[in-house]
């Protein structure tokens, strides 16, 4: 039991690992979506400021 191994920061890097595959993914989706996505908001936005 002197030397037991550290195992303190494995979950850190487990959750640091997830992040980063989650933004993988968003940045993927968003590349992919992009144009799609801004027409989206581009179409609100403008019928709430011309109001129709």
């Amino acid at each position: 039991m002197l030397f037991r191994p550290r195992e303190e920061g494995q979950g850190v890097v487990e959750y640091i690992l997830i992040l980063v595959l989650v933004a993988v993914v968003v940045i993927v989706i968003l590349t992919l979506l992009g144009d799609a996505i801004g027409n989206v908001f581009s179409n609100f936005f403008s019928n709430v400021i011309t109001g129709s």
